[in-house]
């Protein structure tokens, strides 16, 4: 049986959904202030003058190669590497 894989963009696409949602982008926002660092405007949800704040890593996201390659190795594997167990037994494993 042929394995076919989850493509890049579907898993960054996840990603993002992550960090939309996380802890630490609405700290980032909050620490911001909410506004831009650069110009000063500040977030907006006024209907007509919405603006968006993003919030950007000063760091980089350096390498998304090496991320994909992480998540295929440690998450999304070949399936010949992973076997069904019911939750009981699943608890068990890593609890051991």
């Amino acid at each position: 049986m042929s394995h076919t894989f989850t493509p890049d963009s579907r898993i960054k696409s996840a990603l993002r959904a992550l960090w939309l949602r996380s802890k630490e982008r609405q700290s980032g926002l909050k620490l911001g202030c909410r506004m831009c660092k650069d110009c000063g405007v500040k977030m907006s949800v006024a209907k007509g003058r919405e603006v968006k704040i993003e919030v950007h890593h000063t760091d980089g996201v350096l390498n998304w190669a090496e991320i994909y390659t992480a998540v295929r190795k440690n998450l999304l594997c070949d399936p010949a590497k992973l076997e069904c167990l019911c939750k009981s037994c699943h608890k068990e494993r890593h609890h051991t």
